[in-house]
């Protein structure tokens, strides 16, 4: 299965997903850096869809990416949003590693955070733009954790 393949195979899988439990609606897909990411509008059942910690939206999202890998498809990582409630946090979360940025900036203290691997991604992502400021994670699975400190 090639990448559009893939692309459409996604689409049409979590639409048919999501139709089993009621949710009639267009998903929308792009990708990027290899990414299939897929887009669920607005509905009333966001708070099902997304569950508590985003513990259902990344089961969809897991369900989506195993069935990629055993049909062969090219392209295999999915990232799966509903309500655009990922950009939402990502945003929120940057603007708090703001915070604990500057925190550790004024105090020299490393800061110890426990965070999904999103919002880890967010927070190294973000440390990159300070010259003075380094990040990495330690730990596996729900243990692992993120530092932030000075360099």
């Amino acid at each position: 299965m090639n990448q559009d393949e893939s692309i459409r195979f996604a689409t049409k899988y979590l639409e048919d997903l999501l139709s089993f439990f009621g949710i009639n609606v267009a998903v929308y897909s792009t990708i990027e850096d290899d990414v299939i990411q897929l887009s669920v509008p607005s509905t009333s059942l966001n708070s099902l869809l997304i569950g508590k910690n985003a513990d259902n939206l990344r089961a969809l999202q897991h369900i989506v990416m195993t069935t990629l890998i055993s049909r062969g498809a090219e392209v295999t990582r999915v990232n799966v949003d509903v309500a655009d409630y990922k950009r939402q946090r990502a945003d929120k979360i940057s603007d708090q590693a703001e915070n604990w940025i500057r925190q550790v900036r004024e105090t020299g203290q490393t800061k110890t955070l426990d965070l999904n691997a999103a919002d880890r991604r967010v927070v190294h992502k973000l440390a990159q733009d300070y010259s003075d400021i380094e990040t990495h994670s330690e730990g596996e699975g729900r243990d692992r954790r993120l530092f932030i400190s000075k360099k």
